[in-house]
């Protein structure tokens, strides 16, 4: 597991980084990453600022494709809901969403109990992250030990994925409502687990709420030419895609979500996000770091995609 929670930092070094150079805003990622180094020239190595060009853009994409989903679902809800964010690293939405008045009823994050453990020490030894938990926290005392946290409307909980049971214990324990619509969120986390081992995490979701909607974010063709590199290059860190063979097509990946108990999926690579996002904006960000040749970022944004899938029994 060590090179999975490995690809923690790596995200959120990349993420500190989009941050810093504009891609786009958010105050609370300095305060759990340090300040990426400074990035060569382009003309020193053409080949590798086209390659870090491409994951830049493609975590734009990323980050403003799924914030529309999460946003859709709680004005649908309006807010009367609860989040689960499955392997969320050092991810700020719960700082973000409250500065814009969108918090949900509750908002859980999961993650493996090391990566908990130094989330929960920046937390509180860093105020402009503490001070929000605190204004939305009322009622009993908050609740903070070395691998959970729980206050009111944020939680988070030191889990293994790979073990269900294990999962809703922890949650219930810190007020998991069953009855309440709810979003799982999952970025680059079920590609890591076996294919039973995800089966079994969207079976138990799919099974446990009756109004609910999963959003995941992962690789999709992978079987070509570009997505085996990609491979070989996790396996040269020693970082296995224990799950790679449902990345396969976007048909692979909606037929995953159903097999499981889902009544609707849908999965669109980030190429089509990209077409998708504001164009004002999408020109912003291309002038950031300007690349006459885009051939390896199409490549690059038709090998990830965003799904999401639903149940709903209320007709939301």
């Amino acid at each position: 597991d060590e090179a999975v929670r490995g690809t923690c930092e790596d995200a959120s070094v990349c993420k500190r980084f989009a941050v810093s150079v504009g891609y786009w805003k958010d105050p609370y990622i300095q305060y759990f990453v340090r300040q990426a180094k400074e990035r060569k020239a382009p003309e020193i190595n053409r080949g590798k600022l086209e390659w870090d060009w491409g994951h830049l853009t493609c975590y734009y994409a990323r980050v403003h494709g799924v914030s529309y989903l999460i946003k859709a679902f709680l004005e649908r809800t309006e807010c009367n809901c609860q989040i689960v964010n499955l392997g969320a690293g050092m991810d700020t939405l719960f700082w973000r969403l409250k500065d814009e008045n969108l918090l949900p009823r509750k908002y859980f994050e999961v993650d493996f109990p090391m990566i908990v453990a130094r989330k929960i020490h920046n937390i509180k030894s860093k105020p402009p992250l503490s001070k929000p938990i605190m204004e939305s926290h009322s009622g009993d005392s908050l609740l903070i030990d070395s691998h959970s946290l729980d206050s009111s409307r944020y939680s988070i909980v030191g889990a293994d994925l790979r073990f269900s049971s294990d999962l809703e214990e922890k949650l219930k324990k810190h007020s998991l409502d069953v009855h309440l619509p709810t979003l799982l969120v999952a970025e680059c986390v079920l590609v890591y687990m076996t294919p039973q081992q995800s089966a079994n995490l969207l079976k138990w979701a799919a099974s446990t709420f009756p109004v609910a909607m999963v959003i995941n974010y992962e690789q999709v063709n992978m079987r070509d030419r570009f997505g085996q590199i990609m491979i070989e290059n996790l396996q040269r860190r020693q970082c296995n895609l224990a799950g790679v063979e449902l990345c396969t097509s976007l048909q692979s990946q909606r037929e995953r979500l159903l097999e499981n108990g889902w009544e609707n999926a849908h999965a669109i690579d980030m190429m089509k996000v990209y077409s998708f996002l504001p164009q004002a904006d999408v020109k912003r960000i291309e002038a950031l770091e300007f690349l006459d040749e885009k051939e390896l970022f199409e490549q690059l944004m038709q090998h990830y995609c965003i799904c999401w899938a639903s149940k709903d029994s209320s007709n939301l």
